[in-house]
């Protein structure tokens, strides 16, 4: 089990400088963008442009703060306004999409999949869950305050891991005042 906590984690720039990437977690681990079989990072987009192409990659991307892009392909397989906060769109790594920004810089979350070794699907979830309950995943707290035995985490704060090793649950944890637990939750299986 591996913890992150997204404010530590160092921005890598776009090479066409509309944007950077924070990878939260990839495997293999130092794969590169070539050879992962699965990749969860958060982007910032700061400009229009057009997004990088992965051949044999099903990508899931869900905006988390911002006013969102019109993401487009050029052969017409996407037209999509990702404009509403914490609900994931699923394409095609290979598509030529084209970004536009619906107003400032926005962040979101992007899980890459390498088709025919990985599945899994992003989800938003607010109940108790148990990391290292499947052979890999990842979970960022969006909002609210969540417990892990002796372990609290609250927004940008996460974990990650690569084999099935059950441990304590991620509690959400009520609060007086502040957001309500909210969870991005992420289970990663082989596929057989």
């Amino acid at each position: 089990m591996h913890s992150f906590d997204l404010a530590a984690v160092p921005p890598t720039p776009w090479k066409n400088g509309g944007g950077h990437t924070r990878e939260l977690a990839c495997w293999p681990p130092d794969a590169g963008m070539e050879g992962f079989e699965w990749r969860v990072s958060v982007a910032t987009i700061v400009a229009p442009g057009p997004f990088s192409a992965f051949a044999g990659v099903d990508r899931r991307i869900m905006l988390l703060d911002g006013d969102g892009v019109h993401l487009r392909a050029r052969d017409d397989s996407l037209d999509h306004r990702l404009d509403r906060r914490w609900r994931p769109l699923a394409f095609s790594g290979e598509a030529a999409v084209d970004c536009t920004l619906l107003g400032g810089a926005c962040t979101d979350f992007n899980l890459m999949l390498r088709r025919g070794r990985w599945r899994g699907e992003v989800q938003v979830v607010r109940d108790a869950r148990q990391p290292g309950g499947t052979p890999a995943g990842l979970c960022l707290v969006l909002a609210g305050r969540w417990s892990r035995g002796d372990d609290r985490l609250s927004a940008g704060q996460g974990l990650w891991w690569s084999a099935a090793e059950a441990g304590p649950a991620l509690v959400p944890q009520a609060g007086q005042g502040g957001d309500a637990p909210v969870l991005a939750w992420v289970e990663l299986r082989p596929v057989i």
